[in-house]
């Protein structure tokens, strides 16, 4: 088995509740992304774009992360600008979001 495996260049302190050298990078894509989202500053944001692709970073967050707190929602708006919250799974699905009765 090689030792190779290729993995974003993201400070561990972020993913303190996980064995980073066990982690699959691929497959754990939208806890990385939220992770980073929720936590880190631009220079994560960046390192993310550039280990998983820009579009592919845009989709998790419009479509695929089912929960990110309002304040990264917000930070997620300052790193994509091209987003609308409108858009967003996570915004639409909120649990603070008023509904009706029936």
């Amino acid at each position: 088995m090689e030792n190779n495996i290729q993995k974003p260049n993201l400070h561990p302190k972020f993913f303190w509740d996980t064995d980073v050298d066990r982690l699959d990078w691929q497959k754990a894509y939208l806890a990385v992304i939220a992770r980073i989202v929720e936590r880190g500053g631009q220079d994560e944001i960046d390192e993310v774009v550039r280990f998983y692709g820009y579009d592919k970073v845009i989709k998790a967050i419009r479509e695929e992360i089912y929960f990110l707190p309002n304040y990264a929602i917000e930070d997620a708006l300052k790193f994509f600008p091209e987003l609308k919250k409108e858009e967003m799974y996570c915004y639409l699905n909120r649990k603070d979001k008023p509904y009706n009765w029936i």
